[in-house]
């Protein structure tokens, strides 16, 4: 008998899982608890999982690939653009996962694992951290705007700053400064963590001979990218963090539109934030940027030097040469 193809369309408490034949007819079907899955699996012969990505499958995910599964995850968007039925369940999108398999048309997402998926959470765990506490300042300068308080002369969250913040007595911002207090030593231990992890990586010390690339930016790079290998040029990176042109094409007419935004969306933001970084400094990047910038306005401008900087990290992790200026 030959091995079967499962479906499994994962909620968090929750899995439909459809079994399907080389095929194509049905040869099970049955709602489980999530840890009930695995052992309904082994009472049949089956050789491919897959499963649309979420953050749900994750612990379902790592079992089945601890017992030996050949797993892929589906990309949920496209899946859904290829399958889409007017009839919507749990039924129907385990058995349309299974069959999109199965004919080998099914539109794969990246999976991390082990030590990377460790270091991708790390990253966004601090970038969480981080936006939270921006919030917090971003509270305490409009509470100050709207009292009419003024600013000091240091910067408003240096040492001194806080201190003639604090010298305000205003209950409300008094409170907002406490709750940073918790935020900032999380931060901080967290930031020592990936320095001495940065230290330690090749990959992280080849992106930061970049101007504009520090530790933080350089491992979330990694974490976002995996192996150079998965993707076989530069350009099909920049289309992964979604940092190439629109395309719309009829007849001979072919119109280009802003950036797909399509992809990794952390990759996207921490490629802007180097750019943003890395035109301060005088090199090939920072001039173009400004050659742009006159032309097209400073948005577009940082945009398109960001798909520049991330060919430029490709070149690099490609062919493991630190960074070195273009003439």
């Amino acid at each position: 008998m030959s091995s079967l193809i499962c479906g499994l369309d994962v909620h968090r408490d929750r899995t439909y899982v459809a079994l399907i034949g080389s095929e194509g007819g049905v040869v099970a079907g049955k709602r489980l608890a999530n840890r009930e899955v695995l052992g309904f699996l082994k009472g049949y012969s089956v050789g491919r999982v897959a499963v649309e990505s979420s953050t749900s499958i994750a612990p379902l995910y790592r079992a089945l690939r601890g017992e030996g599964y050949e797993v892929v995850v589906s990309h949920p968007k496209k899946t859904r653009l290829i399958a889409e039925s007017w009839i919507k369940s749990d039924r129907v999108d385990a058995r349309a996962i299974a069959e999109l398999l199965r004919l080998g048309a099914l539109p794969l997402s990246y999976m991390p694992s082990g030590d990377l998926a460790s270091l991708r959470e790390m990253v966004r765990r601090r970038a969480f951290l981080v936006r939270e506490r921006a919030k917090l300042k971003v509270k305490i300068k409009d509470r100050l705007v709207y009292d009419g308080l003024g600013k000091p002369r240091s910067g408003l969250f240096t040492k001194e700053g806080v201190e003639w913040l604090k010298g305000l007595h205003h209950e409300a911002i008094e409170m907002y400064l406490r709750l940073m207090e918790p935020l900032n030593r999380e931060i901080h231990l967290l930031s020592q963590k990936l320095k001495v992890r940065a230290l330690e990586d090749e990959d992280a010390k080849l992106l930061m001979t970049t101007p504009g690339i520090g530790y933080y930016s350089a491992l979330l790079i990694k974490a976002e990218i995996g192996s150079i290998d998965r993707f076989p040029d530069g350009e099909k990176l920049c289309s992964y963090a979604g940092l190439v042109p629109s395309v719309r094409a009829s007849g001979s007419h072919i119109q280009h539109g802003s950036i797909t935004k399509e992809g990794s969306r952390w990759l996207r933001w921490v490629m802007v934030e180097c750019a943003l970084a890395h035109i301060k400094h005088d090199t090939y990047y920072s001039r173009f940027y400004h050659r742009l910038a006159q032309r097209r306005g400073k948005q577009v401008a940082i945009v398109a030097t960001a798909r520049k900087l991330l060919l430029c990290c490709y070149s690099i992790l490609k062919n493991r040469k630190p960074y070195h200026d273009q003439a």
